[in-house]
């Protein structure tokens, strides 16, 4: 009995495919160079990427007694995308870069590309790291937001199951006698 609820499990993770990074060499070896064959593609996220962006506004007075008062108030917007995130394909940048779609909604895209002078071929967040200690700038929903620097080591990543099927026929042969 526990063998065979062993060999149950077994055949079901088997059955199950293994998350790799989506790449240049899958991208050729799938044939996913047009954007009808990359929308039955179903993506995932590597890492948790946090977007944030905020608002701060201030002033400062006196008040009826002569204190002095400093009066600000601060509203944080985030969107977490958590790892293992599935996300599809929504259309090609104007450097081959990937948009994808995590969410319904306008603007609501992210997009991954390949990073200069890297050869893994991986297709990883693309935003502006350049911006400052915010983190990297980029457009999600219309809105200007800053990802975490945690969020610079998410790529794509897609399923990739192997199938294999084998068809056999024993036959078990007596002999002859004379």
């Amino acid at each position: 009995m526990k063998y065979t609820l062993l060999l149950i499990v077994g055949l079901i993770l088997m059955s199950c495919g293994t998350r790799v990074p989506y790449t240049t060499s899958i991208r050729d070896e799938f044939g996913l160079d047009s954007e009808a064959a990359v929308k039955k593609v179903q993506f995932f996220t590597s890492s948790t990427i946090i977007l944030e962006r905020s608002k701060e506004s201030g002033n400062q007075g006196t008040s009826d007694d002569g204190a002095l008062v400093t009066n600000s108030s601060k509203e944080q917007d985030r969107v977490i995308i958590p790892i293992g995130t599935k996300c599809v394909f929504d259309s090609y940048d104007e450097d081959e870069g990937l948009v994808v779609r995590f969410e319904v909604g306008v603007g609501k895209t992210i997009t991954f590309k390949l990073r200069e002078g890297q050869n893994s071929g991986k297709f990883f967040l693309s935003a502006n790291w350049r911006s400052g200690k915010k983190g990297g700038e980029l457009e999600y929903g219309n809105e200007t937001y800053y990802a975490s620097p945690t969020s610079a080591t998410a790529y794509l990543q897609v399923v990739l199951k192997k199938l294999q099927k084998t068809k056999r026929k024993d036959r078990v042969v007596k002999g002859m006698k004379i």
